[in-house]
């Protein structure tokens, strides 16, 4: 069991433990949960006890209040008093909170206050190479330093022969191989226009096709989303330009 200064505390302790805002409190969760409290400890002091026993009658009484009457003007003034005292109460808390951690932090902002380091002194660079290599050592260097530099070069364009080998499926064609496939077999589905589509370019090829005879009234799509029907309602216009 945890100990509370005052009901106010235990009060805003059972508000933190349901996520509750002080302005959305709900008096008869937080009441029920109170008593629980209360009736749990059996120990308390009689003087520390008496506070909370009587905050726990204030608060039944402002729940009765509020289930008798549903414009209770005096349970509204006693629950705004209590959401007030609560501010209050939390404010303070905040206020306790950052006063004890400002004396925590306050000798740590002293330290080195007081201690005075000499600044770097300016070094004069010589003319002369202080440093002795291997003669053996300097061409290793080189070759590494030119070995780096072959390796940063861009890769040959055989490289990119297995990544761009096809070249992008016609729309055109695409869309007299539909109004074809639409001649011969009458209405059929959507989604069967892009059975046998062997690349993604196809695919967009079949797409970009559709909407264009579309737009120019050669096919008309009937049905929803999962259940779409295509059929041809005209020819192909010799002017139509994909």
């Amino acid at each position: 069991m945890q100990d509370f200064e005052g009901p106010l505390d235990l009060i805003l302790f059972l508000l933190s433990k349901n996520k509750m805002e002080i302005q959305d409190i709900s008096i008869s969760q937080i009441l029920d949960q109170y008593l629980a409290w209360l009736e749990a400890r059996q120990k308390l002091d009689l003087e520390v006890a008496s506070e909370f026993i009587a905050m726990a009658s204030h608060l039944m009484f402002i729940k009765t209040r509020m289930l008798l009457s549903i414009e209770d003007e005096e349970a509204q003034s006693e629950m705004d008093a209590l959401i007030q005292s609560l501010e209050e109460r939390k404010r303070n808390e905040n206020y306790v909170r950052i006063k004890t951690l400002a004396t925590r932090l306050g000798p740590m902002s002293e330290f080195g206050r007081n201690i005075i380091t000499r600044n770097p002194e300016p070094m004069e660079r010589g003319k002369i190479y202080e440093y002795d290599h291997e003669k053996s050592d300097l061409v290793l260097a080189m070759a590494e330093i030119r070995s780096r530099a072959e390796r940063a070069l861009p890769p040959p364009r055989t490289a990119f022969q297995n990544i761009v080998q096809h070249e992008p499926y016609p729309v055109e064609s695409k869309a007299r191989e539909i109004l074809q496939r639409l001649k011969e077999q009458g209405i059929t589905r959507f989604r069967l226009l892009f059975r046998g589509n062997r690349s993604r370019s196809e695919v967009v090829a079949t797409f970009l096709a559709v909407l264009e005879l579309c737009r120019a009234r050669v096919l008309h799509l009937a049905g929803s989303e999962t259940d779409c029907t295509v059929r041809q309602e005209g020819e192909l216009p010799d002017e139509l330009h994909f």
